[in-house]
């Protein structure tokens, strides 16, 4: 009987890697972006230029590669399992590059880049049109500062545009008075062509959390919009004025309180008003939001949200240390329709009201395959009724992602300025706490990423955690030297980076410290302390992330490329659709890096920690687990899927079962020992 329970315990702790019900999305109706490959070629040196693209969802696995330049091929044989190329060349002068897909030993469609001569090592420059220094109404002077970034395919070409916002130098934190100059926003193509610029005008102060801009194609037309809160004199991309273009409502303390409130959706191909209407909700009762001189008052919240599966809608929200109300609308083509609005004034929501954070997330927690809000310290349903309330109250930072790739569903890891309640790992789905860090600090940071391969699933930190902690909330590092903003996927291997300021660090676990790996001369990051870049994300290329940079004079963007070989080929992250809509929300007040609405990991590829199972019984089912796209077991060279029987495996002999799980388009293959007793 005692052996009887071991087998038992081994069953369920190294066989087990149950496949969990992840996000429900419906991949056949969800209405995404069409994606091109994403060339690009940058200079990895002066002797070798580097040459990546993307991997598509629509590629068949044994899809391959060659690559062309000038018309000439350069690969010996057809490029498999990666997708870059390092081509050796001591050519100064431009280069055309051409990538085109081989199925089935037939090349099938084509993309191409030109590598300008001289061009730099390591990023594309995108020269900019800095907007004029402007002069406060006491003579102040002020400067403009290349602000955050978003992208969208304004041109239907399915490739990306960067959409940027411009900062004057007296921008302000809404508990601050002051004055401050106009906000612009500019569309840049990645050669620099500027198709145009939006000027937000003098009622629309300038700040990190007044203008959350969303961009995404919302009516499916191949075409990104972009959706802001505007005002009187707010001039669109074609130099037309919205509402009375004379008005300026800002009081003696530079607070705009007073005057009408819009909501605009502009072109993204020319910047032009589509459609403007009344922002909801007003302001009404300046002192109803828990100040009367305009502080929460003026605390925007926004994201984009797949609310019926399908269709992409925007969501714009107002405030959240106390009163919250957020406002869906559904855009096709020619007006904005409010699909729902959560108040927390309204009779059964009284609970939601001062639970938000400085940014959000989006995805499909309940697994219905529709996306739910996570509003900090609660979250709101697709139908913009409540799901839950932690009540644990405000918080700068929030991750949410699948940490644990043996748990059910989503998890969020958020931190609280309360003075109490520290930093808190929750389901995503119930806001069940799975541990909690209490704190007598105001937290102000947290992060989270894979960074330690000896440690399943995505670590945790936060200012106030005691140090590194594992997905079990235990310290696996009390006191890492590593930074709490940022992070990326750059050196090529399954594990995170981390991104702060300019650099990007790996992770040393042996040390305990963040070792720097890359670095941009000069001080070029954004937001004060949160010390972040422009955008971080899986912009083009493959699959890891680019980061784009501002320069110190704000003269040019410059959007950096790792240039590391990797081992790996992935499908684009961009066709999930909670990393997709993590790139949309990163411009939302506290910038926070990208995350997936799946596990990965250092991991990935170990889907039984256990080699050796013994079971007693005829017959088991080996589970692949975590959120793989297929699974299949061979023994003695025939493939199957089912489950393991004594007609396949000798009775009582240990035999070795080869696996082969796809995940995001790449195989892994792993093996395990099973044993049957009957």
């Amino acid at each position: 009987m005692k052996n009887f329970i071991v087998i038992i315990i081994i069953l369920f702790s190294g066989l087990q890697c149950k496949a969990y019900a992840q996000p429900g999305y419906d991949y056949s109706k969800l209405k995404r972006e069409k994606l091109g490959r994403g060339l690009v070629v940058v200079k990895k040196d002066e002797a070798t230029n580097f040459i990546t693209w993307r991997y598509l969802s629509s590629d068949p696995i044994n899809t391959t590669f060659n690559i062309y330049r000038n018309g000439k091929k350069i690969n010996k044989k057809p490029i498999e399992n990666v997708t870059f190329f390092e081509d050796k060349t001591n050519i100064s002068k431009a280069l055309s590059y051409t990538v085109k897909a081989v199925v089935n030993k037939k090349e099938t469609g084509s993309q191409s880049y030109t590598l300008p001569q001289n061009a730099p090592v390591g990023y594309i420059n995108i020269p900019l049109d800095v907007p004029e220094e402007g002069v406060e109404p006491q003579g102040r002077p002020y400067r403009y500062n290349a602000n955050d970034a978003s992208i969208g395919d304004v041109d239907g070409d399915g490739e990306y545009e960067i959409i940027l916002k411009w900062d004057p130098s007296n921008a302000h934190d809404n508990s601050h008075w002051g004055f401050t100059g106009n906000v612009y926003f500019d569309c840049y193509k990645l050669d620099g062509t500027k198709l145009w610029r939006i000027d937000m005008g003098p009622n629309i102060r300038a700040g990190a959390h007044y203008t959350q801009f969303m961009v995404y194609d919302l009516d499916g037309d191949g075409k990104a919009e972009i959706v802001m809160k505007t005002a009187d004199g707010t001039i669109d991309g074609k130099g037309k004025v919205i509402g009375d273009v004379e008005a300026n409502y800002k009081n003696q303390r530079g607070y705009i309180l007073e005057g009408p409130e819009f909501l605009t959706v502009f072109s993204g191909l020319t910047g032009e008003n589509l459609y403007t209407t009344d922002y909801y909700p007003p302001r009404g009762d300046v002192g109803a939001w828990g100040d009367t001189y305009g502080n929460r008052l003026d605390r925007y919240l926004a994201c984009i949200a797949y609310l019926d599966g399908v269709n992409p809608s925007v969501v714009m929200c107002r405030g959240y240390y106390t009163r919250t109300v957020l406002a869906a609308y559904d855009w096709n083509g020619k007006e904005l329709t409010k699909r729902w609005v959560f108040d927390s004034d309204e009779p059964g929501n009284e609970g939601y009201a001062g639970q938000g954070n400085h940014n959000l997330r989006v995805g499909d927690v309940d697994g219905d395959g529709c996306d739910e809000i996570v509003y900090g310290s609660c979250t709101i349903n697709n139908d913009g009724t409540g799901l839950y309330t932690t009540r644990l109250g405000h918080g700068d930072a929030i991750h949410m992602t699948v940490f644990d790739p043996k748990r059910e569903g989503i998890q969020v890891w958020d931190c609280h300025e309360n003075h109490r309640d520290g930093s808190t790992f929750r389901d995503a789905a119930t806001g069940e706490i799975i541990f909690q860090i209490p704190s007598g600090d105001d937290v102000g940071r947290c992060m989270a990423a894979d960074i330690d391969p000896n440690h399943r699933g995505v670590e945790m930190w936060s200012l106030a955690s005691g140090g590194l902690l594992n997905i079990k909330g235990e310290v696996i590092n009390p006191r890492p030297r590593i930074p709490v903003n940022m992070a990326c996927w750059w050196d090529g291997d399954l594990l995170r980076e981390l991104l702060d300021k300019n650099r990007i660090s790996k992770y040393d676990y042996e040390t305990g410290r963040a070792e720097v790996i890359f670095s941009v001369e000069g001080r070029v990051w954004n937001n004060g302390t949160k010390s972040n870049p422009c955008l971080q994300g899986d912009i083009l290329g493959d699959w890891r992330e680019e980061v784009l940079f501002r320069t110190e004079d704000n003269e040019n963007l410059r959007l950096y490329v790792s240039t590391h070989p990797t081992d790996y080929r992935f499908h684009t992250f961009l066709e999930d659709p909670v990393y997709r809509i993590s790139i949309a929300t990163q411009n939302v007040s506290y910038n926070q890096p990208t995350q997936p609405g799946f596990y990965f990991g250092a991991d990935l590829g170990k889907c039984f920690p256990e080699k050796d199972i013994v079971i007693q019984g005829s017959s088991v089912t080996l589970d692949a687990g975590m959120n793989y796209d297929s699974y299949k077991w061979s023994v003695g060279g025939d493939t199957r899927t089912r489950e393991i029987t004594t007609d396949d495996i000798p009775l009582g002999k240990k035999t070795k079962i080869e696996l082969e799980v796809i995940f995001r388009g790449y195989k892994f293959n792993d093996y395990v020992y099973v044993t049957l007793n009957q």
